[in-house]
């Protein structure tokens, strides 16, 4: 084994290397969709080390890697991935807070919805409009997650990125160019420092307890779906858009356009990929041809 295998398979078999691997996993697992054929490796990195070792190794051998968090809004492939998927493990899921300067530091790979909550448990405003979001913070950095008013850019203080050569840098909010859903980051958020301010808890309840109350109205929460499919182009809604060529209900396969929300596509039990993927073209045409705008998706795809 050790004279034939390659670079990547020698160090995902080392025993030193902080990680768990899985071969052939299938990401289907791993998506909220429940949609995905399998990856050749899936990597859990339980360190910084472990990070780099992987990714700077995959970039020096030409394998295709890519990172995942809670796999929220991701399309993956019937045929899977060819590369190396890595999520962050252990030491990317802490969540450190500074009292007295109402900040917090969170791993890229801790939950959104845990720091949501530690900001609220202090009174703290910033985060309020990211209740009932999944995904990780690193993710939510990552494509500037948030609402058509609040984003999450404007609570970064500063944001930790391992690049493709596995070395750290920090960068300051200031100096990201953010914008409607992205960030401009180049590489892996491995930790991001957030800033909160102190303010009345019954403000901050009423505006989560509100923010909650509209997801679950208008949003199929209880079913698999991957949230908002596309992008709402600028002075529109996307929603909007679909719900009035009366496309709710559209189904290729087992995938369909949410009855609830429009710019969401859940998959019915069996949806395929492809099913999901040609439901998006054939939306997309419609739009195009009845409006002349060109929905871009919000949904990240993978091994397509």
């Amino acid at each position: 084994m050790a004279r034939h295998a390659s670079p990547l398979q020698s160090l995902l078999v080392d025993d030193r290397l902080d990680a768990d691997v899985y071969p052939n996993e299938p990401m289907a697992r791993h998506t909220t969709l429940r949609i995905g054929g399998p990856a050749r490796f899936y990597v859990r990195a339980g360190s910084v080390s472990a990070l780099s070792a992987v990714v700077s190794l995959c970039t020096r051998e030409g394998i295709p890697w890519t990172v995942v968090g809670r796999g929220s809004n991701l399309l993956v492939a019937d045929e899977g991935f060819s590369g190396v998927v890595i999520s962050l493990g252990r030491d990317f899921r802490s969540i450190q807070v500074d009292e007295d300067d109402c900040s917090i530091v969170a791993g890229g790979g801790a939950l959104l919805s845990a720091v949501v909550q530690e900001t609220f448990r202090r009174n703290w405003q910033g985060l309020e409009f990211a209740v009932g979001t999944p995904g990780t913070v690193g993710g939510a950095v990552a494509m500037n997650a948030g609402t058509r008013e609040e984003w999450m850019s404007s609570a970064v203080r500063s944001v930790t990125v391992m690049d493709a050569e596995g070395h750290l840098g920090k960068l300051p909010g200031s100096a990201i160019a953010w914008g409607y859903r992205t960030s401009g980051i180049s590489g892996v958020v491995v930790e991001c420092e957030l800033q909160a301010h102190q303010c009345d808890p019954f403000y901050i309840r009423g505006k989560m307890e509100a923010a909650l109350a509209r997801r679950q109205q208008s949003q199929p929460l209880g079913q698999m779906c991957c949230g908002s499919v596309f992008k709402n182009p600028e002075g529109a809604s996307a929603a909007q858009l679909i719900e009035g060529l009366g496309l709710k209900g559209v189904a290729c396969g087992d995938a369909q356009v949410s009855d609830k929300h429009a710019n969401f596509i859940v998959n019915n039990g069996a949806a395929t990929a492809a099913d999901m993927a040609s439901l998006m073209r054939d939306i997309q045409q419609k739009v195009r041809e009845a409006h002349g705008i060109e929905l871009a998706p919000e949904v990240r795809f993978l091994g397509f």
